[in-house]
């Protein structure tokens, strides 16, 4: 692999109890677990990195070159050569557990230096009557949260939001969460794996155990303050040459653009990345090509392109959908 050349990464696949099948069945990926819960498509998290397609994990790829990442993540990281994003698909067939993050502050003073969890949900696809939770509807105790898990009826006190295919959510740390049953989901997210279930309707996993909660935990870190059910935002599509962009999400972790490609009959669109940030581009839908003077990748629906930053200036072809995701 030449310096500074763009290269396909391959998941690290979770089997969580709530997965499903379509993380194979309609990206195909051709990864022999089920359930398929989450596909972490660009990550060096150790619970799940990412690797090159001859087997390297990107931590390895980082660690020799950290220049790949950027000034600006390689200043956030302190300067490991990590990654401080992480980027999932999650296919939930059933409800996830109902959940809180803690932010940066917390997890780096009380989970060994970890980095705490903001993210962003883009819905690839729903079914009819998919719901997620965002926060309390009404502002709530200690007491009542208590009181909602031991009855079973913690569900009263919280906002469900009906989603659709192509809605947007951010959720800060902080924010009591859960997607629900029938969301197909990709998640830009800090990179941590700290999750603290109030909540987890009473299930067992394959050995008939119930999962852990971690309800004092999640009380410290929990707003429970009433939130405002979520309005999707005024969204602006940018047209260009073959390409139409909108911004998703911009925030001090990270920034999300969605880019509809349709080169047929027109001029190709260009990209490079700058020397602040590497890019992330994960496939949603459709196929292409990313090529350059001496280079070329074929892309297709499901695959994530990692371009390390100060990469030469390049061009697209095809007919796709991206998300497009830097720091």
């Amino acid at each position: 692999m030449k310096e500074k050349t763009p290269f396909v990464l391959k998941p690290a696949a979770q089997d969580y109890l709530w997965g499903g099948t379509k993380l194979n069945d309609d990206f195909n990926l051709n990864i022999d677990i089920n359930p398929f819960a989450e596909a972490w498509v660009c990550s060096t998290h150790p619970d799940g990195p990412s690797t090159l397609e001859d087997g390297r994990p990107l931590t390895e790829i980082l660690r020799e070159h950290p220049e790949y990442l950027g000034t600006h993540p390689l200043e956030t990281m302190g300067g490991k050569p990590e990654l401080p994003i992480l980027i999932k698909l999650i296919d939930a067939k059933q409800d996830l557990s109902v959940q809180v993050h803690p932010d940066d502050e917390y997890a780096f003073a009380h989970e060994n230096g970890s980095l705490g969890k903001t993210e962003m949900w883009y819905v690839l696809d729903a079914k009819p009557g998919a719901k997620l939770v965002y926060g309390f509807s009404h502002d709530v105790t200690e007491a009542q949260v208590r009181r909602g898990i031991e009855t079973g009826k913690i569900e009263k006190h919280l906002n469900h939001v009906k989603i659709f295919k192509n809605d947007l959510f951010y959720i800060e740390s902080g924010t009591v969460h859960a997607i629900g049953a029938g969301a197909l989901i990709a998640e830009i997210q800090e990179s941590s794996n700290l999750t603290y279930r109030f909540y987890d309707y009473n299930r067992v996993d394959k050995n008939g155990n119930k999962r852990p909660l971690h309800i004092e935990k999640a009380l410290k870190v929990a707003n429970l303050k009433a939130s405002s059910k979520p309005r999707q935002p005024m969204r602006v599509l940018k047209y260009e040459n073959g390409r139409a962009s909108e911004l998703l999400t911009r925030c001090k972790y990270f920034q999300v653009e969605r880019w509809l490609l349709n080169t047929e009959g027109r001029q190709m669109p260009g990209f490079r990345a700058e020397e602040n940030s590497f890019h992330a581009l994960l496939v949603t839908d459709g196929c292409g090509v990313l090529y350059g003077d001496d280079f070329s990748i074929n892309f297709f629906k499901g695959d994530c392109i990692f371009i390390p930053a100060s990469s030469e200036n390049m061009k697209l072809h095809g007919k796709a959908q991206i998300l497009n995701v830097s720091c």
